[in-house]
């Protein structure tokens, strides 16, 4: 089937309106009907800031939807793509306790049951089988609140998007929990093509059997609607016939899907509408919210969504999405469209789209910031306001606007997007609400950050302009490093390049650009394009702290939040005054991965000094993509090899000597293209070619496998 001209606007307005409608939702997750109408009457937009929460949130919702849907770029973009695979992808992403899921243990959430299930070795679709764990757990609601994504890659074919929903909602689910993922894979994939509800309704029940439980709700609450107009007498009859004591479990499909088609049917092709519906409606309000967000952003576009309130503002296309590939964990909008769109493409054999040149920042799609805000410190408040506009683009059809007000000397605008958690405030708040946030930075020492900016030929006064970075500190707080300052005339252009310094071994959160001016100067300065590019130079060892800090007895601790803790030892423990060395890897069974990067590190070398105390194996990897996709050089008391890591283990290369316990080893792996080189206390011990090239970039790792290995002097250069 041919895509349809608008794919990736839609694809945009299908993300952000998952995205919105989950934010709009989660502060009220699990509240009744009654419960939101005394609190709040109907919910018209967003409630975060009435219970004192922040807006964007880590939520299952958004980590399933664009997590799990990776296993199709994973692996190659094939629609046959198995549910097998997508189970794999599970144990590839997921940080067991600490990431995308709802860990409430066995036999209680269907999710850790059954990744339980895929940890022991039991497959798709067993793992999620009424068979194995009963009828109750495997017909909750999970199958369907990660399903959209299946849908925005299948436009206008319904029938492949319940296909991939059907096999993705086997890893972990069964019996009408199938059926209500596959419906709304349908929803989305149809809204694409049509416009008529009566008719997407149709399309997409005709695809499940109709004996089913679900089939038979959609038909009675549609029957409903046609002698009803008002939702909240219809909404009465679905908790009176499909109540959540008929359904029990922590949050049953049934109860909560009938609440999706009441909004679709009830929002009168308004987004607003149906995000009024929804969310007033109660119990599972961030996932049924979601699933009716998406389609509404797909089948009524951008302009569907920007018809009512300013729902994009506030959300400024920021995301969270924390996993194992710690790199994709601060993420946005339009990043997440253009991955679901060139798997679209891949499966049709289309070459992915590259705006740009293939910039991280472009501004391409109508209304995108991709995280950009101002920065609201006291030297620079009120100063600077931000608008994506068309035009001003060597390369493409929009820019950003940086409309700059007033600037006295000493005043400066600053516009940022997030590399990294924001601040301590916020990484405390997830780490104490459950769905932490797990990530790594995106920009790094020694890479190289370039951008193109031009001013407003309107402006009055010439212009000074710099790039920007705020990394953390010895006390968590937020220091800044600058670019050499260029002026820039009205009317004129400029391409920036800097190289990011060294921060003292802490992670950068935030990229940006200065503009400065002076007598009241006002104007627009258009940020066209910017990206950066290259392995880093840097090491990433315990930072150095100053005497003051010592005084204070301070124990900074974001260095350590940089790196994604898949180990069974905590990242919480403070190790600054008991061992000398940086990192100390306890994994009591299996093998345990501490990890950071992202994945266009493509070329480098890893090095890092390590002692084995007691362990099985240890050793260092590159091109990590996630738990179960790596390089690595292990060493045991044996022998030393090369290993690909990638649906099971494949030795590249070998040798019959080992290491010895309590004793110092300076380990380094190289990679370059298909070729991997080790060494161990200064000389060449293996050298290996992937012959498959399976894996070409991500990464970085410290691995102990069954043991305790502690690790210090990690350093990463480009090649």
């Amino acid at each position: 089937m041919t895509l349809p001209s608008d794919y990736v606007e839609r694809v945009y307005a299908g993300v952000l309106g998952k995205m919105i409608a989950v934010y709009l939702g989660r502060p009220i997750e699990g509240w009744s009907y009654e419960m939101i109408m005394e609190r709040f009457g109907e919910i018209h937009y967003y409630v975060h800031e009435a219970l004192d929460l922040p807006l964007v949130v880590t939520d299952d919702d958004l980590s399933g939807t664009f997590t799990f849907a990776r296993a199709m770029s994973d692996y190659g973009n094939c629609p046959d793509l198995t549910a097998e695979q997508i189970g794999q992808t599970w144990l590839n992403y997921i940080v067991e306790g600490k990431t995308t899921l709802w860990w409430g243990g066995i036999g209680d959430v269907t999710e850790h049951t059954a990744y339980l299930r895929l940890k022991n070795g039991i497959q798709p679709p067993r793992s999620g089988s009424i068979e194995l764990n009963g009828p109750i757990m495997a017909e909750q609601i999970g199958s369907q609140i990660f399903i959209d994504g299946w849908g925005m890659i299948a436009p206008g074919d319904p029938e492949l998007a319940a296909d991939l929903a059907r096999r993705a909602a086997s890893v972990s689910h069964d019996g009408e929990a199938i059926y209500g993922a596959q419906v709304v894979a349908a929803l989305v994939a149809q809204a694409f093509v049509e416009s008529d509800m009566d008719k997407l309704m149709d399309s997409a029940a005709r695809l499940i059997p109709a004996d089913s439980t679900i089939y038979r709700m959609i038909e009675r609450v549609r029957d409903w609607h046609s002698g009803q107009r008002d939702w909240h007498q219809t909404l009465g009859r679905i908790d009176n016939e499909y109540s959540r004591d008929r359904y029990p479990g922590n949050c049953h499909i049934v109860p909560n899907h009938a609440r999706i088609i009441l909004a679709l049917l009830y929002g009168d092709d308004d987004f607003q509408k149906s995000m009024t519906v929804v969310n007033t409606s109660g119990f599972d309000t961030d996932c049924n919210s979601g699933n009716v967000g998406c389609i509404m952003g797909v089948k009524n576009g951008l302009a569907g969504i920007d018809a009512g309130p300013d729902w994009r503002g506030p959300v400024a296309d920021r995301l969270y999405l924390p996993s194992a590939d710690g790199g994709s964990g601060i993420s946005d909008a339009v990043g997440e469209t253009y991955k679901l769109v060139n798997m679209g493409r891949g499966m049709r054999g289309l070459a992915p789209p590259a705006p740009k040149n293939g910039a991280r920042f472009h501004f391409s799609l109508p209304g995108s910031v991709q995280g950009f805000e101002p920065e609201t410190g006291p030297e620079c408040k009120n100063t600077v306001a931000i608008e994506n506009v068309p035009g001003q683009s060597k390369s493409g059809d929009r820019s950003l606007a940086l409309r700059f007000h007033r600037l006295a000397k000493g005043r400066i605008a600053r516009a940022a997007t997030l590399t990294f958690i924001p601040s301590k405030e916020i990484a405390d708040y997830f780490d104490e609400r459950g769905y932490r946030l797990l990530a790594s930075p995106t920009l790094y020492p020694g890479q190289v950050v370039r951008a193109r900016l031009a001013a407003d030929s309107a402006n009055v006064d010439t212009v000074t302009l710099r790039l920007y970075a705020r990394h953390y500190d010895e006390d968590d707080a937020l220091d800044i490093v600058r670019d050499e300052s260029v002026k820039v005339a009205p009317g004129a252009e400029v391409e920036l390049s800097w190289r990011v310094p060294e921060t003292g071994n802490q992670p950068i959160a935030f990229i940006g650009i200065e503009i400065a001016g002076e007598n009241g100067a006002s104007g627009t300065v258009y940020l066209d394009w910017l990206t950066w590019d290259g392995a880093p130079n840097m090491r990433l060892n315990r930072p150095i702290i100053s005497d003051a800090g010592r005084k204070k007895r301070a124990r900074p601790r974001f260095w350590k939040k940089a790196w994604i803790y898949a180990l069974d030892s905590s990242e919480r423990y403070d190790s600054w005054d008991y061992w000398t060395q940086a990192y100390r890897l306890i994994q009591n069974e299996g093998r345990g991965l501490l990890m950071q990067g992202t994945r266009d590190w493509i070329d480098y070398e890893l090095s890092s000094t390590a002692m084995p105390r007691v362990c099985e194996a240890g050793g260092i990897a590159v091109r990590v993509q996630g738990l179960q996709r790596y390089y690595a050089l292990l060493l045991d008391r044996d022998r030393m090899r090369i290993v690909r890591v990638l649906d099971g283990e494949t030795v590249l290369a070998q040798t019959n000597s080992g290491w010895s316990v309590e004793q110092n080893y300076d380990l380094k792996l190289r990679v370059e293209g298909s070729k991997l080189t080790a060494f161990v206390n200064g000389e060449q011990a293996l050298e290996a070619i992937d012959p498959e090239a399976a894996l070409t970039g991500g990464g970085i790792a410290l691995i102990a496998q069954t043991g305790f290995v502690y690790f210090d002097d990690v350093a990463v250069k480009p090649v």
